[in-house]
């Protein structure tokens, strides 16, 4: 039992990791694709992409698909994960630095954890991850304080941010409050395509499509995003988010900033300066007290989304 405990942790582990990689190199592929692409057209692609992808690979392995009620479930995680937060951080992304975008969205797990801890039967914090939230929070608020100034961040962008964290938080900790039918594959699809297709609308309906651009730089953004951002990484996040809870799965954060810092400046040589180191550690250590704090740990879950040891 022991030795099944240590290799489902070794698996959460590497998908965590996974997650802390490829998601702190997709601050600068979204940078780089909105720079030649319209944002809502190129983040509504996509998840279309990836989504059709994740359930045509679901009916070609005949995996279980959710009933109505939990299609339904999973379109408001998706609207609230995808159109919300990711949506906005592409839209944001237009005006704001890659390394700097990564930095704000640091906060999340901060926002994550006061959010159960507004929810009964949620994971509940100590008071060193209090201090952690306090010390975090405070960390983003001193970067947009001194960036706004300095032309590396606007007042509109950070709230932007700030509001994409928001949805983010609050679509990871809704989508543990229910234990779906159906394989974790077609849960995933039904998110990315739900979040796809209200992108690509709004995006239509923003006259973006006279805006497309099909350059090479855009193109190849949105398949790197579509299958190392979506299919690879955000499945990996789907997958520890049902084993872990909300505010320690989001601490991939921890790690994101410093991935998109460097590609940052090795690619887009953009600047580096000490104001923005100093936040980095204010905000990871507000971080880090949050993650390493003690928490009620939930059931485990297996790929159907139930409790180990529990089936229906």
């Amino acid at each position: 039992m022991e030795l099944i405990k240590n290799k489902e942790e070794q698996k959460n582990i590497l998908a965590f990791l996974c997650v802390c990689i490829v998601w702190g190199s997709t601050y600068l592929a979204i940078r780089i694709g909105v720079s030649a692409f319209p944002p809502a057209l190129f983040a509504g692609f996509r998840f279309l992409l990836a989504g059709l992808a994740m359930i045509t690979y679901a009916k070609l392995k005949g995996l279980d698909f959710p009933n109505r009620l939990d299609v339904r479930r999973h379109s408001i995680v998706g609207l609230f994960l995808l159109v919300g937060g990711n949506g906005l951080v592409v839209l944001a992304s237009q005006w704001v630095h890659s390394g700097i975008t990564s930095l704000i969205v640091a906060s999340m797990p901060i926002f994550m954890a006061l959010i159960e801890l507004c929810l009964p039967g949620s994971s509940k914090i100590s008071s060193r991850a209090w201090l952690g939230l306090i010390l975090g929070f405070s960390g983003v608020v001193l970067l947009v304080a001194t960036s706004s100034g300095t032309g590396a961040i606007d007042v509109i962008g950070a709230l932007l941010l700030v509001c994409a964290t928001i949805f983010w938080s609050g679509g990871s900790v809704y989508s543990k409050q229910f234990k779906a039918t159906g394989s974790i594959v077609t849960h995933i699809g039904i998110q990315m395509l739900a979040g796809g297709i209200v992108l690509t609308l709004i995006g239509l309906f923003l006259g973006e499509a006279s805006r497309v651009n099909l350059s090479l730089r855009g193109v190849g953004a949105i398949l790197y995003l579509a299958v190392f951002g979506s299919i690879l990484a955000y499945s990996c996040y789907v997958y520890i988010l049902m084993r872990w809870p909300a505010a320690k799965a989001g601490t991939y954060a921890y790690v994101n900033p410093l991935v998109a810092i460097f590609l940052g400046f090795l690619v887009l040589d953009e600047p580096v300066s000490i104001e923005v180191i100093l936040c980095t550690g204010i905000i990871l250590t507000g971080v880090f007290l949050v993650q390493t704090a003690k928490m009620k740990t939930l059931p485990t879950r297996d790929f159907k989304g139930m409790p180990v040891g529990k089936r229906v």
